[in-house]
């Protein structure tokens, strides 16, 4: 090999819902990079060979995903592309897909308040992963039981925040029906250590009867009540004029 050729440094791996970066530097001159991925019990496989960039897209390498896996990272010059000598290469952090990828937002199907009771109902995010028939896996097919969704609520416009917590896609909660409430949702797998909690969805509220007041305060109602007097305004004036035009008509006509 040659061993004047820059190795890899700050190698990091990027992975949410399965789907899996690496990320290194520097940016190469007059070599290139080639990423071996090596499994514990798998084959090692190759990935993003004689590449001039700093970041490689794995995820097809990683479809173990409770299987341990570290990544080469090969300095090569182009004159010792079909050498048969090893290259130099820096060595990744181990990684372990199921206990490592980060949790993706949630997405929100649908949302009621109906009475005293909220229900929300989510999608398990998707994974790159594909069944035989073409359809992608979900986050659940992966983690099973292990999965919960935490959902936090709140009263519109107040700050004490509630929690609740679903092995399943829905939530039902006891709410005050004559309030309107925020919430939003993550994933969170309780047996890790490290990334329990997931990404969080966006956040929605309820709108059970709610007053044009409370959402848009005072102008809203001064625009509406300027409106409504040159309305009035306006048809007072109109009736006037054609009331004059009644009398100016009869009187000629009496003339």
């Amino acid at each position: 090999g040659n061993p004047e050729l820059p190795t890899a440094v700050n190698i990091t791996w990027s992975s949410i819902n399965f789907k899996t970066i690496l990320q290194w530097q520097p940016k190469p001159s007059g070599y290139f990079y080639t990423v071996e991925i090596h499994g514990r019990t798998s084959n090692t496989k190759k990935k993003c060979i004689l590449t001039a960039e700093t970041e490689c897209d794995v995820t097809d390498a990683l479809r173990n995903v409770t299987e341990t896996y570290t990544a080469h990272i090969l300095s090569v010059a182009p004159t010792e592309v079909d050498n048969f000598e090893e290259p130099p290469f820096a060595v990744s952090e181990k990684f372990t897909p199921y206990n490592q990828t980060l949790l993706g937002k949630p997405e929100i199907k649908n949302y009621t308040q109906k009475g005293s009771t909220l229900t929300v109902v989510l999608q398990d995010p998707l994974t790159p992963y594909a069944f035989p028939n073409g359809s992608f896996r979900s986050i659940r097919d992966f983690f099973q039981h292990d999965l919960e969704y935490k959902l936090y609520y709140w009263k519109d416009q107040s700050s004490g925040k509630k929690d609740e917590t679903t092995q399943s896609n829905t939530f039902e909660v006891h709410v005050d029906s004559t309030k309107n409430y925020c919430f939003y949702t993550q994933g969170i797998i309780p047996s890790r250590r490290e990334n329990r909690s997931g990404q969080e969805s966006v956040v929605l509220c309820t709108s059970i009867g709610r007053h044009v007041l409370d959402e848009y305060g005072a102008e809203v109602f001064i625009i509406i009540a300027v409106i409504a007097i040159a309305v009035i305004t306006l048809a007072t004036v109109l009736t006037v004029i054609l009331c004059k035009r009644k009398k100016t008509k009869a009187t000629r006509e009496m003339k």
